[in-house]
């Protein structure tokens, strides 16, 4: 449900856009891709300057050349804007590369928190900004056009951000400093444990957490003073996460992982060492942090966080949730707005679920087959094994459908794994973290197994879709492949449009061969009633004032949610505002989309494989950017079938 880039650090989460990677986001969002050509860009032939005539020339072909050649100079500067800026990013954020696959920096781990680290960001920001707005716009190629206006876009996008405080709000149950470092640190993540210097560089890089988690102390002390606070009950699920990193014995830390799976071929002389390194490290100084942590929230932050949920009750909370739904959604709508969308679209879907109570033959009210769906024994699984084989088993069967109605596909393979135990039961039901670059690390879905009654068989298919195959990995790895975007288009996105697709996927379940059965539909309208109900809830909390209670009721009232969901998506919202409105407003415009593709150009599946196409071959887009691309497409696609049809070989 939601998409993982670096989970622990994203540049976008740090001036707060969307993401965390995702996405974002990143997010915001890190990793997925092979090809990464923007180094050697300059030289390929078409950014080559090309020659003035010679006697052998054409003079057309000269004056073609000089034409051509203002555009080509002034794409190579912007490239070159856009490399010098990845770069930079690359070392103020070593975590981005990481998550990449790029190993230069995974000693490193700066102070992000800190006001120095923040004004070196902005001060990127800014520079960047001036730099690309040295390159004449109007000289670029339209594709050039595109990254021009996306890069600019984002910049300001950023400075804007800079005037929001998340840094005094850095820890809640969904986006939790700690829990990424520990999840690093445990050698299941990007952070790499393979040699000696592997090894090393984490013992490096733990120095920079230590500093980080008491950083995190100090700047909630400086936020609540100034009015900035989470909710009360956002850290009282912090506090059992922070529990169970915190041991008695060294050995049964998360963060002892790669210690016990020290690699064979090390020396006995670089186990040993290397084994007395980690333990003094741990127990004198990682594990010692984790604790005042925990102590200061319990002792000091607890007792005078605040009791409301909503963003509009911190300074400037207003301003501050509609600039997260004017960056997220990529749209103008205000919260008003989307508040009333999101009633509309409840209304529709449960329409469509009482034509499903129908064709099964339940008798009783929406609210009533909502509780059948939620506690009948045949819709829950009896284990967390045969849970994730559920989900392995859509794997063949879903590739085996996907060209009919896709032409490009990933070249990135993706695991299925379970949510870790000491965070599942604050996690999400699902989320997905991005491959590295290089391709030598895959995607990985990962699936929460906790609490196996809120899991229903019914809610599998459309969860894969979503997350896995043509949804997240499907579109985040193709973008990540393609070889002439900048880095910083193949490893960022727009929420809007990554959740977008990845719920607009799961509309594609009866072309990709599942959703045969009643309960399988109605567990995928579920899952689009549930991203409708989010445009109702987040605006609710954070422009309206809603409590916790009322998000409930309003949840149980409308959709088939156990208590244990409803929970954790409800705080989820009060963590990370404005996120949720992302799925349910990209949908409605790419479906739009495909809706006047098929009408202006027909019904044929090589008119579906065609849009499809358009929407992934330039990666995350604003959904302006998007909509305008696809309705070049089809005014050139009517062209040639006119022009077709006009020939006078047409039989």
């Amino acid at each position: 449900m939601s998409h993982q880039s670096s989970p622990f650090f994203q540049p976008a989460k740090a001036v707060k856009l969307a993401l965390f990677l995702l996405i974002l986001g990143g997010a915001i969002w890190v990793g997925k891709g092979f090809f990464d050509q923007s180094a050697s860009r300059e030289d390929t032939p078409e950014n080559q300057v090309l020659p003035e005539a010679t006697a052998d020339a054409p003079a057309k072909q000269a004056k073609q050349a000089r034409k051509d050649r203002p555009a080509r100079t002034e794409a190579q500067k912007a490239r070159q804007v856009y490399r010098w800026y990845d770069e930079q990013q690359l070392k103020l954020n070593p975590l981005s590369a990481t998550f990449r696959g790029d190993h230069r920096y995974d000693d490193q781990l700066p102070n992000f928190l800190g006001a120095q680290w923040r004004a070196k960001a902005k001060k990127l920001e800014e520079d960047a900004l001036k730099r690309i707005q040295k390159v004449d716009r109007k000289a670029l190629p339209h594709s050039e056009q595109t990254s021009y206006d996306l890069f600019v876009a984002k910049r300001k996008n950023a400075l804007e951000g800079f005037q929001y405080p998340d840094h005094l709000m850095p820890i809640n149950q969904f986006y939790s400093l700690p829990n990424q470092f520990a999840m690093l640190g445990s050698g299941s993540q990007a952070q790499p444990f393979k040699t000696v210097q592997d090894y090393q560089n984490w013992l490096s890089r733990m120095d920079g957490g230590v500093v980080l988690l008491d950083q995190a102390i100090a700047n909630m002390k400086e936020g609540q003073a100034k009015g900035y606070s989470q909710p009360k009950v956002l850290m009282q699920r912090v506090l059992p996460q922070l529990e169970a990193l915190l041991t008695d014995k060294v050995e049964d830390s998360l963060f002892w992982q790669p210690v016990k799976n020290m690699p064979a071929d090390f020396s006995d002389e670089d186990k040993a060492r290397l084994t007395a390194a980690y333990r003094q490290k741990l127990t004198e100084e990682v594990i010692p942090a984790y604790q005042r942590l925990y102590d200061y929230i319990k002792n000091d932050y607890l007792p005078k966080a605040r009791d409301t949920y909503g963003l509009y009750d911190v300074p400037q909370g207003k301003d501050w949730y509609a600039y997260k739904v004017k960056t997220i959604t990529t749209t103008d709508y205000t919260p008003e707005q989307i508040h009333e969308i999101g009633k509309q679209e409840v209304k529709r879907i449960h329409q469509q679920m009482r034509d499903i109570m129908q064709r099964v033959g339940f008798t009783g009210s929406l609210q009533e087959f909502f509780e059948f769906t939620k506690n009948d024994p045949q819709f829950h699984f009896n284990s967390k094994e045969e849970l994730l084989q559920a989900y392995a088993d859509l794997k063949d069967r879903v590739n085996a459908k996907v060209p009919e109605i896709f032409e490009i596909f990933p070249k990135a393979d993706f695991e299925i794994r379970p949510v870790e135990a000491f965070r599942e039961k604050s996690a999400s039901g699902a989320s997905y973290q991005s491959p590295s670059a290089d391709g030598k690390r895959p995607g990985v879905f990962y699936v929460n197994t906790y609490d196996l009654k809120a899991r229903p068989k019914w809610g599998v298919e459309n969860l894969y879709l979503h997350e896995a195959v043509p949804g997240h990995h499907f579109q985040l790895s193709i973008q990540q492949e393609l070889p002439d975007l900048p880095n910083f288009r193949k490893f960022g996105g727009y929420t809007a449009f990554v959740e977008g697709w990845a719920l607009y996927s799961e509309g594609l379940g009866k072309e990709l061969g599942v959703y045969q059965d009643p309960y399988s539909e109605f567990g995928q309208l579920s899952a689009e009633l549930w991203r409708a109900i989010r445009l109702v809830v987040d605006t609710g909390i954070h422009q309206f004032g809603w409590s916790r209670d009322k998000v409930l009721e309003y949840m149980y009232a409308n959709a088939p949610v156990v208590e244990a969901r409803a929970v954790s998506e409800a705080e989820r919202f009060m963590a990370i505002p404005g996120q949720a409105l992302a799925y349910k407003i990209g949908q409605m415009k790419i479906k739009q989309l495909r809706d006047t593709a098929e009408n202006e150009l027909g019904q044929d599946k090589s008119v579906v494989r065609g849009f499809h196409t358009q929407v992934l071959n330039d990666g995350a887009v604003p959904l302006d950017f998007l909509e305008q691309k696809v309705k070049r497409w089809i005014a050139d696609k009517k062209a040639e079938q006119a022009a077709y049809a006009s020939s006078p070989d047409t039989p």
